[in-house]
């Protein structure tokens, strides 16, 4: 396993618990606005500093009493085939795992599910069904996020649902996402980030939807959530 950065500590990232995030390197998805160039363009992961799992389990095992979880994310991670077994060993040291997720790999999620290998899924939602290709730079995706988002929906794990918005993105946009995904316990919207490199500086000219609205959309939609803010 690839591991391209670790965050230590957060309070943010996984709700409710004390975690470290682990990066983990490769994507199969070049979203526009992408600003981790360094987990996800391979010209780029070659010079980013690795961390071996050894130095990481070795880190796990001295902040045992210290952390609640870890959360994995990358890139994508579900794109490994050894990501069970790295998760199996984060879970025999006693920790919690929330898995960031872009959701194109179903096979490998429901694979994760049934060994009862996590604790808490994070999904992204990058746009409605017709802006799929555009917005995760990737092709014919829709149909596993749709298998990705029934099998949450019925399983017993905690998850949420997310979407950055992204240039290009307006509110019809996230109303249909909405209807795509609703009824669901949890559903953030998420403020781009456009000060770093990202992956297609293009998409800077399209329109952006500022902060107020998204808290007006928010305010809008959160009836049909259990939990519903913007991040």
């Amino acid at each position: 396993m690839e591991i391209g950065g670790l965050q230590k500590t957060t309070l943010i990232d996984y709700p409710g618990k004390i975690a470290t995030t682990v990066f983990l390197m490769g994507c199969n998805f070049r979203c526009p606005f992408c600003y981790s160039t360094e987990l996800v363009l391979p010209a780029k992961m070659k010079n980013q500093p690795k961390i071996s799992q050894a130095d990481f389990f070795n880190f796990l095992k001295r902040k045992k009493d210290l952390l609640d979880g870890v959360v994995v994310c990358g890139g994508e991670p579900t794109i490994h085939q050894d990501l069970p077994e790295f998760v199996k060993e984060i879970k025999k040291l006693g920790f919690l795992v929330k898995l960031d997720t872009n959701g194109s790999n179903p096979e490998m999620l429901e694979k994760l599910i049934r060994r009862k290998l996590l604790d808490y899924i994070a999904m992204d939602i990058k746009a409605p069904k017709e802006k799929y290709d555009f917005l995760s730079g990737a092709k014919d995706s829709v149909a596993k996020i749709e298998r990705i988002i029934n099998l949450l929906k019925k399983e017993k794990i905690e998850y949420e649902f997310r979407t950055t918005v992204a240039p290009g993105l307006l509110k019809e946009d996230i109303l249909k996402i909405v209807k795509w995904i609703s009824p669901a316990r949890r559903y953030f919207l998420q403020e781009v980030k456009l000060d770093k490199e990202i992956i297609n500086p293009k998409i800077k000219t399209l329109p952006l939807l500022p902060r107020s609205d998204i808290e007006r959309i928010v305010r809008e939609i959160k009836p049909e959530f259990k939990s519903c803010k913007v991040r």
